[in-house]
């Protein structure tokens, strides 16, 4: 990978790591909010509500960058080729992975929690192949992001002669599904998180020349009034403009960041933001397996007050170091024993992009 994109990449792992931690708090604490231990429910509490608030800037900045690195196949590339790289291998992942969570997950549970009542809104927790299907089809998915990215690309391909007339109206869109949302929490997300893709897919080279070159402190009066604005906007259930500025300003660290650190391609990071596809896949499986029995241990007085509390305060990094190791193992595994069959297409004769 060139130098020049590394700083990209290692934004695709904080996205990646925001993912994980998200599902890993939702999965976990808000099935101890009824303990007798207030202690015990603060902690609870405040991820719970740490997780909520980091909501704008989880999506926005993951969509962007997707968007921003497939700019050449939507102007230069031409469209059976683009769709061959860009699509059809993140269809196979979705289709290959959302069975096997299915699958997983419904196992999981009967394993280690039999009367827990599933939920009816996840494909993952489908009781027959016709409501999969269906929940599948209107992104009622964990993989979602990976069904939006199928749909984007040939959307935004396909109207980006028309972006300056249409990034105003995606804006309201994304404004609009939060008040009107559709019956499909999973399409909900997918109208919603459109507009930064093609913010990054029509206007993100622009926009990092721009950042690359624009110090804030020298727009400092711009830069707190839309601050102000921003959050203003949030008050009022209105998270685009903070997710918009916060695109800005956590590319703008990490642009600084790689001219002050040098990172390299072994780095962490960046070990992340390669493995983003597989992390993703796998995470949602180890997650369900280690939430459901940590809760069992804490439900089952098994463990004091205070390893509990110590459970509490750091669950979240615990699994995320887990689950990204499970997942850049996974790929390993994927493409030395199996061609990496387990997350690219099996096309012989036929060079394949990896989905990532």
């Amino acid at each position: 990978m060139k130098a020049k994109a590394l700083w990209i990449n290692q934004i695709k792992g904080l996205c990646i790591c925001l993912v994980v931690i998200y599902h890993s708090v939702i999965t976990f604490y808000p099935y101890l909010l009824e303990m007798e231990d207030t202690h015990s429910v603060f902690l609870a509490k405040c991820w719970v509500y740490l997780n909520l608030y980091m909501a704008p800037f989880r999506m926005p900045v993951f969509f962007f960058i997707s968007g921003f690195l497939i700019t050449r196949y939507i102007n230069d590339v031409p469209w059976g080729n683009s769709m061959r790289k860009r699509v059809w291998p993140i269809l196979y992942v979705l289709a290959l992975w959302g069975v096997i969570q299915w699958l997983s997950l419904v196992s999981i549970n009967q394993w280690l929690a039999p009367e827990k009542i599933l939920s009816t809104s996840n494909a993952a927790y489908s009781e027959t192949m016709a409501d999969f299907v269906a929940r599948m089809g209107t992104a009622s998915t964990s993989l979602w992001y990976l069904y939006a990215m199928i749909v984007y690309f040939p959307l935004c391909k396909l109207l980006s002669r028309y972006k300056a007339v249409l990034l105003p109206v995606l804006m309201l869109t994304s404004i609009a599904i939060n008040f009107f949302p559709t019956p499909f929490w999973g399409m909900n997300s997918v109208i919603r998180n459109l507009v930064y893709y093609a913010t990054g897919a029509w206007f993100g080279a622009q926009l990092v020349l721009w950042i690359k070159t624009h110090a804030l402190r020298d727009n400092l009066l711009w830069f707190t009034a839309a601050i102000i604005f921003s959050f203003a906007m949030y008050n009022l259930k209105i998270n685009l403009f903070l997710s918009l500025l916060s695109i800005v300003l956590i590319m703008r660290v990490f642009w600084l960041l790689e001219g002050k650190l040098q990172p390299t391609e072994s780095s962490i990071m960046n070990q992340l933001g390669t493995n983003t596809i597989s992390i993703y896949t796998t995470h949602r499986i180890i997650i369900e397996a280690l939430s459901l029995w940590s809760l069992s241990l804490i439900k089952g007085d098994v463990l004091s007050t205070p390893v509990i509390l110590g459970i509490l305060l750091v669950y979240p990094f615990f699994s995320l170091a887990i689950c990204t190791a499970v997942g850049m193992a996974a790929r390993k595994v994927s493409q030395h024993l199996f061609s990496d069959i387990l997350f690219t297409p099996p096309l012989p004769g036929a060079t394949q992009s990896p989905a990532r």
